[in-house]
């Protein structure tokens, strides 16, 4: 059953939301301001999020910005505001989709259907290729899992999806750019969404910028994983 987080501060609207998508068999929970998402999202793994824009707190976009920062989780943008380059400018701030209020709840559980087979198929690391290994790291892009010394690392998609394609061309830096356009599939971005991922994915291989073991940044050019010398 997916599970969804609902941000959206019309009581109306929500417990509509709520009632449909669990007679549809979703798990559903929901909030009612960008910050009770933010720590919903911190704390409970959700497989989507309809985010609303028009909340008390924070403007929907604001939340979208912080969404990113902390997790790669599907988000499907629901906004009465149908301006095209607002609508531009959040799917290249992370959005995995958006819908124009007022919609039908058909329509949302079709579109999350089809979020959802993206997210589950994986990013640019699946394809036919075996295990990857550099050092004593195993990535297995097939099953989509990564070892460190014999011990599985526990890699959110996006983490995972950097760390393979970062693997596949071993002691060759990548620039930034072709990061954002082959893993995040955007062709501009923010580089703070790289640098915050490559953060977490380093302090799970248990290293630090300070003190790299496989992840080496060249400021201003970009990032090559290889292994320890």
């Amino acid at each position: 059953m997916p599970r969804v987080l609902v941000v959206e501060d019309d009581q109306f609207v929500r417990t509509a939301l709520i009632r449909h998508l669990t007679e549809a068999a979703h798990t559903v929970r929901s909030v009612g301001t960008a910050l009770e998402a933010l720590r919903e999202v911190a704390q409970v793994g959700f497989d989507v999020v309809v985010l609303d824009l028009g909340l008390p707190d924070l403007d929907g976009a604001e939340a979208l910005k912080m969404l990113r920062g902390i997790t790669d989780v599907p988000v499907i943008i629901a906004t009465a505001r149908d301006d095209e380059a607002e609508i531009v400018r959040l799917l290249h701030a992370g959005a995995d989709d958006y819908l124009v209020k007022p919609f039908s709840v058909e329509h949302l559980s079709a579109r999350m259907a089809a979020v959802l087979r993206r997210a589950r198929s994986g990013g640019p690391a699946d394809g036919g290729e075996g295990v990857l290994r550099v050092g004593g790291l195993a990535i297995d892009p097939l099953r989509r899992q990564a070892e460190l010394d014999g011990v599985v690392l526990d890699l959110t998609r996006r983490e995972f999806d950097l760390l393979a394609f970062l693997a596949q061309r071993p002691g060759v830096v990548v620039a930034r750019r072709e990061l954002l356009a082959e893993v995040w599939q955007q062709s501009y971005g923010d580089d703070q969404t790289i640098d915050v991922h490559l953060s977490w994915l380093r302090r799970k291989l248990g290293e630090t910028a300070a003190s790299p073991r496989y992840l080496h940044t060249l400021r201003g050019v970009g990032v090559k994983l290889e292994p320890p010398r």
